[in-house]
């Protein structure tokens, strides 16, 4: 079955996309351009430094990006080249990225609610930012066509 874009108009997807991402960028410490880039490539499978750079091209420039992104578990190595036989390393997203991308895709689809505990980043409410989201949040859970 092919979805088009009245289907996914009546599924109200991106209605909270934005503070759905917000919200995937505070609570694992990542930037929004990173998180973008990280669905990318976990729609892509597996991938080499040079699809990472191509898919970069429509973010701002973050010379650091690629390291930070593998140093801090996002990225992993599938198979490393071993300058003979294998010209280049292949990459992949980490589970735990693939994991925080699922979720975010759960709770897209109403299948999971952003979490309101106390441990939620957003429920400390340390700045008038913090408060604005707290608001989002609580009408996102609210909204019955979500």
């Amino acid at each position: 079955m092919r979805l088009d874009a009245s289907d996914i108009r009546e599924m109200n997807l991106l209605k909270y996309y934005r503070l759905i991402r917000k919200w995937a960028c505070k609570t694992y410490n990542i930037k929004d351009a990173d998180l973008e880039l990280l669905i990318y490539l976990d729609c892509k499978g597996k991938f080499t430094r040079n699809d990472f750079i191509d898919g970069v091209y429509t973010y701002s420039w973050d010379k650091n990006r690629w390291e930070r992104l593998r140093r801090d578990g996002w990225i992993e190595a599938w198979r490393h080249r071993n300058r003979t036989t294998i010209k280049y390393s292949i990459f992949k997203t980490s589970f735990k990225c693939s994991q925080v991308i699922s979720r975010i895709y759960r709770i897209m689809l109403s299948e999971e609610d952003l979490p309101i505990s106390d441990r939620n980043i957003f429920y400390k409410n340390k700045s008038y930012t913090d408060k604005v989201y707290n608001k989002a949040i609580d009408d996102m859970l609210k909204d019955k066509d979500r």
